[in-house]
């Protein structure tokens, strides 16, 4: 069994599906790049109503929710550095296979895809946070008869 599993770890290194991987990478970054503009909306309707706040415990939310989403910022930003770094990678392979590399970059893949579902994860937890408080907000602060004006 062991000598199976070595040997298909070993048929993957040499013939990787290197240009999949590469398109999934693509995938990858679109998405990032999508959940960056989200987060960047999310922000600016934290900013839109944080102005009208006049509650200490609603101003102490958003601050918590305005940190939740600062740290996401930088998580987006630092995997897009890597899923570009990884794709340059992954382009080298596709046109000059490298024995020694190849173990490496298939470490790096699947070490990056599982930190992009980490921050998928605490993304979408965040963005249903952002709107649960935002609606408790305006319905505390009295703050929809603000927005009919």
């Amino acid at each position: 069994m062991e000598y199976t599993e070595s040997n298909k770890e070993t048929q993957f290194v040499k013939e990787g599906p290197w240009s999949e991987l590469y398109v999934l990478c693509g995938h990858w970054k679109s998405d990032l790049e999508f959940y960056g503009d989200d987060l960047r909306f999310l922000h600016h309707l934290i900013d839109k109503y944080f102005m009208w706040i006049t509650k200490q415990e609603n101003l102490d939310m958003v601050k918590a929710l305005e940190a939740g989403l600062s740290l996401l910022k930088k998580k987006n930003k630092d995997l897009l550095e890597k899923v570009g770094r990884h794709m340059g990678q992954l382009g080298q392979m596709v046109e000059d296979y490298n024995k020694t590399d190849a173990s490496i970059i298939k470490t790096e893949h699947e070490h990056l895809e599982e930190e992009i579902a980490n921050f998928v994860s605490h993304f979408r937890g965040n963005r249903k946070e952002v709107f649960a408080i935002t609606e408790y907000i305006i319905d505390s602060e009295s703050l929809a008869n603000l927005m009919d004006n």
